[in-house]
């Protein structure tokens, strides 16, 4: 699929281009947080690759809100095998709800560290009894003072075991409908009381945790929107995972990634993506993706467009895209 954004996108499509070629030789192998990756983030955000309209006093580029130039970019470094910015729920969840909710003293002393990779946060939503019925939560929220305090468990919490913050969905008002009961709180993660214990996979490895969490107190400002509003909040957090699943950008780059290894891989003397069976999956996959980059492109005409309302779309996008990620991550094991 090629798409044309008009002649006064290419001059913009070519500064993009060149700046990935004066830097195709930068590798980055060290952990999150590492001074490397770091120093590359703030790279990205002062050449206004990463966090474009993100305003300036809060650490972004502080460009304008120009949806195509934002799409070049994400097509642009989807291509090449250059380092991306860093993502991960502070970045592309968090942020964006501060931006929208948050109060100026939270933007100033959270957005800055997270967009450069310095402060890592996880998500402290699902419960033992809570997961798909989120607003079942138990875990309590108290205010004594100038502190909240709290007490419950949280399960599936992605990070937890590298994370400083959490941003965190707890029950403040018992009495409340389970809906409106629920206050969104910025929780320090080096807070007493908490206990992390990693779940171990198959595979050996412990990408989720338990958060086990007694007595813990947090400064009472650490509440996004008003108390008891939370569900409004969370939602609103959501909304913005949902965009960054839906990215097909993200989806291209591994299947360019698979298409060159099936290239070089053989079977019985035969290369892989010449063997028909691969090859068909192959070509389903490719199709699909096209399909999504074309309901994406209706989710950027939207936005473009105002008055048009593409929710529906968004959802329809993530679907495709949490699909064609599972179809395609089974086609590189197959083969």
């Amino acid at each position: 699929m090629d798409l044309e954004y008009g002649p006064e996108y290419d001059d913009f499509r070519s500064e993009v281009t060149n700046f990935i070629k004066e830097n195709e030789d930068v590798k980055l192998s060290g952990p999150m947080r590492d001074e490397s990756r770091v120093n590359w983030q703030q790279k990205l955000i002062d050449n206004g690759y990463f966090a474009r309209s993100v305003p300036k006093e809060y650490g972004g580029y502080g460009g304008d809100m120009d949806i195509i130039k934002l799409r070049i970019i994400a097509e642009e470094f989807a291509k090449s095998p250059i380092p991306k910015a860093m993502g991960g729920q502070g970045i592309q969840m968090l942020v964006p709800t501060l931006l929208s909710l948050g109060t100026e003293e939270q933007k100033q002393a959270y957005i800055r560290p997270t967009l450069r990779g310095e402060m890592i946060w996880c998500q402290g939503y699902s419960e033992p009894n809570s997961g798909s019925d989120l607003a079942s939560l138990q875990t309590k929220g108290e205010l004594d003072g100038d502190e909240w305090v709290i007490n419950g468990q949280k399960i599936w919490t992605s990070t937890a075991q590298l994370a400083q913050m959490c941003f965190i969905l707890v029950r403040t008002e018992p009495d409340a409908p389970k809906h409106q009961g629920i206050s969104y709180l910025l929780m320090p993660m080096d807070s007493e009381g908490i206990d992390r214990r990693p779940i171990k996979q198959m595979t050996g490895d412990s990408d989720f945790n338990e958060l086990f969490l007694t007595d813990v107190r947090i400064p009472a400002g650490n509440i996004v929107g008003k108390r008891g509003e939370g569900w409004q909040v969370a939602n609103a957090t959501l909304g913005h995972e949902r965009g960054s699943l839906a990215d097909p950008n993200v989806t291209q780059n591994r299947l360019n990634s698979l298409i060159d290894l099936m290239k070089t891989e053989t079977i019985d003397g035969q290369r892989v993506i010449d063997k028909p069976i691969f090859r068909d999956r192959l070509l389903s996959i490719q199709g699909r993706l096209m399909a999504q980059q074309s309901n994406a492109l209706r989710i950027l005409s939207s936005q473009i467009n105002d008055g048009q309302d593409a929710t529906l779309a968004k959802f329809i996008v993530k679907l495709q895209g949490t699909e064609l990620r599972h179809e395609l991550e089974g086609l590189a094991i197959d083969a």
